[in-house]
């Protein structure tokens, strides 16, 4: 296994911990009006029909990505996402109703994991440069830490906003190399391969100076 691949694989994981912290909180919140003695099939069910949404989801908009110029959308859309992440305070989570029944709260987990994961999806989608072998093994490493770790990842991410920042730029960086892998792209910038470097360091400095003016000026 070569470094590039291992690097692949580490950065899907790491966008999956970073984007994929609040999924133990939508989960609590989805299972909080059922008996205990539902609570574990539904947690367990939930989570198992949303990483198959997921995967499916992530399968799609990697070859979704080869179409021309949707890298490059994708790239700025990531951009923006990575932005978000610095800028807003909502918490999302909030709006995540408890089922009252086992098939209610499992809709919920997975319905809340679809429209909360997409930034997610995209993310991943792009990490991967269209392989989807990393896709599933990024996943399968990255969602036992998700589902068992996130209350952990959260609370050092309240106390430690260093880790939010890292977050921010790991996505930058991903959005970076989503445009310069457009098909339409990609080759009129071919002769010039140090572009490869400034481009995504010039996404993480846009997107952590902006992030932090956006976050200090509404304090």
């Amino acid at each position: 296994m070569d470094f590039e691949l291992i690097s692949q694989i580490l950065l899907i994981i790491g966008i999956d911990i970073i984007l994929g912290g609040d999924n133990a909180i939508v989960i609590a919140l989805a299972c909080r009006n059922l008996p205990t003695s539902k609570r574990n099939r539904a947690i367990i069910l939930g989570t198992l029909l949303a990483i198959v949404v997921r995967v499916f989801l992530t399968v799609v908009a990697v070859y979704l990505l080869m179409i021309p110029y949707l890298q490059l959308i994708g790239g700025l859309f990531l951009l923006w996402i990575a932005y978000n992440l610095l800028a807003q305070n909502a918490d999302n989570t909030t709006k995540v109703r408890g089922g009252t029944t086992l098939f209610q709260a499992v809709r919920t987990i997975v319905v809340a994991d679809i429209v909360m994961g997409f930034d997610n999806v995209l993310a991943v989608a792009g990490a991967s440069q269209g392989n989807i072998l990393l896709v599933m093994t990024g996943l399968l490493i990255s969602i036992p830490i998700i589902v068992w770790g996130s209350k952990i990842i959260l609370k050092l991410m309240e106390q430690f906003s260093i880790i939010i920042y890292i977050g921010a730029g790991v996505l930058a960086y991903t959005a970076g190399k989503m445009v310069l892998n457009d098909d339409k792209i990609n080759p009129l910038l071919e002769a010039y391969h140090y572009i490869n470097y400034i481009i995504p360091i010039i996404a993480i400095i846009i997107v952590l100076f902006s992030g932090w003016f956006k976050k200090t000026s509404t304090v």
